[in-house]
């Protein structure tokens, strides 16, 4: 846990140089009332006397919310997110290693559902957040439109793919540097926290169906600025590769991240959201169970019956 956080940190950081104050703000809010609500529920209602706050998933929990979050987010609406966060999330189903779905994704579709506007109105990361200049016009968005009107010259305001990979656009957080948060996954590979199969079937998945919409209707955005749009990379990297809720075997995580990844683009180009990746990985968490029967491996020492001779 504490090892994905250090990989985290350097986008954590970017954020804070681009969203200024109210990053660190709803960082802050989002970690705090995540480590206070696990250690509430399990002393006050699951009445444990093992506590688990300082295993670092209460404190990655918050950081991955807060990274999913607008930076100038009411500070009691992050609060309401942490709570479903853990308190529905996770506490409700016995804990760390017992939760069906990712805690922080799970607080973060609760309050996209219910404050549809706040969770989707950003601050220009241009600008002092302080002031009340907010744009709604996120690559995303563009996409959204441009396929709504039917109109591709609408592309043409998004910004460059390597502007994108820098993190010079709008969004949330998370958004900020696909190069930073592809140098904290290239440190959990270094360091086995994950492995491959899941981060890079989920992106060349991607990749490959963007690319293909974009070849057959220029009204479709082109891949490179698909995959370095929206939280594709936090997700890819940091949530869907969540040890609890994702497939054990190799062959497993590579079916879920190419699932996420095709889910991903039908969501973005045809749903009522412009974002996909948080909704994919939640409904494929609920497939993780199916996957891992689907690919058991074979146990040590096995005899497979042979049919007796006729």
């Amino acid at each position: 846990m504490y090892g994905v956080c250090i990989a985290l940190l350097p986008a954590m950081l970017a954020s804070f140089y681009f969203f200024g104050l109210g990053a660190v703000t709803v960082m802050l809010a989002s970690v705090c009332a995540c480590v206070f609500f696990e250690w509430a529920i399990t002393k006050f209602i699951l009445k444990r006397d093992r506590l688990t706050v300082l295993d670092g998933s209460a404190i990655l929990t918050g950081m991955l919310l807060a990274f999913n979050l607008p930076s100038n987010l009411p500070i009691w609406i992050i609060v309401l997110g942490a709570l479903f966060a853990i308190g529905v999330g996770k506490m409700t189903f016995g804990g760390l290693g017992q939760n069906i779905f990712n805690p922080a994704l799970a607080g973060r579709v609760f309050l996209l559902i219910s404050f549809p506007v706040q969770m989707t109105t950003w601050p220009d990361n241009a600008v002092d957040v302080d002031t009340d200049a907010l744009t709604g016009a996120t690559p995303l968005s563009l996409m959204q439109k441009a396929i709504t009107e039917k109109n591709p010259s609408l592309l043409n305001d998004l910004p460059s793919s390597l502007d994108m990979f820098l993190g010079l656009s709008d969004g949330s957080m998370g958004e900020v540097s696909a190069l930073l948060l592809l140098l904290g996954c290239a440190f959990m590979l270094w360091r086995k926290i994950i492995t491959w199969h899941i981060p890079v079937s989920i992106i060349l998945t991607v990749l490959a169906f963007a690319g293909l919409l974009h070849l057959a209707n220029p009204i479709y955005a082109n891949p490179m600025q698909v995959i370095f749009s929206g939280g594709l990379m936090l997700g890819a990297c940091y949530m869907a590769t969540d040890y609890v809720t994702s497939p054990m075997t190799p062959k497993g995580q590579l079916i879920y991240g190419v699932c996420i990844g095709l889910l991903t683009v039908i969501i973005r180009n045809w749903g009522a959201y412009p974002e996909g990746m948080s909704f994919a990985i939640i409904i494929m968490n609920a497939f993780t169970p199916l996957i891992n029967n689907y690919c058991k491996p074979k146990r040590f020492g096995e005899v497979v019956k042979k049919e007796a001779a006729k």
